[in-house]
């Protein structure tokens, strides 16, 4: 019974051991993925921003330059939000209305003109949300390399447990054991 147990605390170290590194290996590759991805779009912080005139390339500065992208569109919305602003653009052509009736027409359709300000919001939520899946994906590719390295930790204690406690009696036996220290009793 006890080789059973050993050998089966030493195949749970190898699997223990090998997730960590296969968790190790991807939360890099994860992150150089995440990295590499924003390199290529070429995003460059704007001179408002936390990173001005600087490559945006990592998830943080994906996520500081969305925040700003957020701030730049409140701007140019009048600080209205898209649920806030009407569908149409009103016949007065400089707000946004409900009501088709109110709305201004598009002269060869006839139809209402969808307002312009809501489709800047459109964009800002697309770019937004990929920027902040950047770094919630680098977030987790981080995550994924902690979480390896105390696997491979963990792993390779359990292996250490597994050999020493779980090994054969005769080795226990002559190996040394440490004597408690005797309690000496202070002079006087």
């Amino acid at each position: 019974m006890r080789k059973l147990l050993r050998y089966g605390g030493i195949a749970a170290s190898v699997v223990l051991i090998a997730i960590g590194v296969g968790a190790i290996v991807t939360g890099f590759n994860g992150r150089d993925q995440v990295r590499s991805d924003l390199a290529r779009e070429q995003i460059v912080g704007t001179p408002d921003s936390t990173i001005p005139g600087q490559l945006v390339n990592t998830g943080s500065e994906a996520q500081a330059f969305a925040k700003v992208m957020r701030h730049h569109t409140m701007e140019a919305t009048g600080g209205k939000t898209y649920s806030q602003m009407g569908q149409f653009l009103a016949a007065d052509g400089k707000s946004g209305t409900d009501d088709k009736a109110k709305a201004a027409t598009d002269p060869k359709t006839g139809q209402p003109v969808s307002n312009p300000q809501r489709q800047i919001w459109v964009t800002e939520t697309a770019l937004t949300t990929a920027l902040n899946t950047a770094y919630f994906a680098e977030s987790v590719a981080t995550f994924a390399i902690v979480m390896g390295f105390a696997l491979l930790l963990a792993g390779l204690g359990f292996g250490v447990l597994s050999i020493q406690l779980l090994g054969p009696a005769k080795a226990r036996e002559e190996r040394p054991e440490k004597a408690p220290k005797a309690a000496v009793a202070p002079t006087a």
